[in-house]
């Protein structure tokens, strides 16, 4: 039994299926694929008189232009290869980067107004870039320098309860590869057509053996990644969505299907 602090009560019928239709899916959980992004022209939008290229050489602060969605989402993800989520801190100089993308992607936001149409939020997602980062005594505390391995961070929406799930994946190298992961459940409610209001509900870890490595830390750990306070969702499609919370961090994710958890 995993140690409960909280302990959340996952619906069997627990989310939107990746399709996007909104229905909840009565199917066991399955094991996560990513859907591939597609390619998405831009539509170009009249403007006072500035040149919609001066618009994203701004963006990007003065850079490459890109001519479509799919175009930046493929600069987005090299941008992002090798820095393992962002997790452990970037360069400021590819943070910069990542955030004139992020800035360009969201100038063309395919649904505006997110919350009047939250199907599109639902669902399962994995995190792919964050500007949390977990460094110096905070890393040292919770042993993820040698001792403990970060894996997938993953959340799934269910639209129907108004609860998100944020699952975190560890691994223990020196117990014969210990898995396990943490769990965290929170509300949700709108507070505007971009925004949603989240309260920490409860949280668990599993299996007992992760638990004990973390106990003593566990404070630490859940005020790194409690989602409590406001989300602003500035882009959404079929396949990414980014995130803005009310501590000033950038969450990337990317869609996939359903995961056991």
């Amino acid at each position: 039994m995993a140690n409960l602090l909280l302990k959340p009560s996952i619906p069997p019928r627990l989310l939107c299926p990746v399709t996007g239709t909104g229905d909840i899916p009565t199917t066991q959980l399955r094991r996560s694929t990513v859907t591939p992004i597609r390619d998405h022209p831009i539509r170009v939008k009249a403007n006072s008189g500035i040149k919609v290229s001066d618009q994203k050489r701004s963006l990007v602060g003065g850079g490459e232009v890109h001519k479509s969605v799919g175009e930046t989402k493929e600069a987005l993800y090299e941008a992002l290869q090798g820095i393992d989520r962002g997790i452990f801190g970037v360069p400021s100089s590819k943070k910069l980067e990542i955030e004139g993308l992020v800035r360009l992607l969201e100038s063309e936001n395919p649904t505006p107004e997110p919350t009047e149409d939250l199907q599109k939020v639902g669902g399962w997602w994995k995190l792919i870039y964050s500007t949390i980062s977990i460094m110096g005594s905070k890393r040292t505390k919770l042993g993820l320098r040698d001792f403990l391995s970060l894996g997938d961070f993953l959340q799934a929406i269910d639209v129907a309860q108004g609860k998100a799930f944020n699952v975190i994946k560890f691994s223990a190298r020196g117990l014969k590869m210990l898995t396990g992961q943490l769990t965290i459940e929170a509300s949700f409610s709108i507070a505007s057509k971009t925004r949603v209001d989240i309260k920490y509900d409860n949280s668990t870890i599993a299996p007992d053996q992760l638990m004990n490595i973390f106990q003593k830390n566990y404070d630490v750990l859940l005020a790194i990644f409690n989602p409590e306070g406001w989300l602003e969702i500035t882009y959404v499609d079929e396949s990414i969505r980014v995130g803005r919370d009310d501590k000033g961090n950038i969450f990337i994710l990317e869609r996939t299907q359903e995961e056991n958890i």
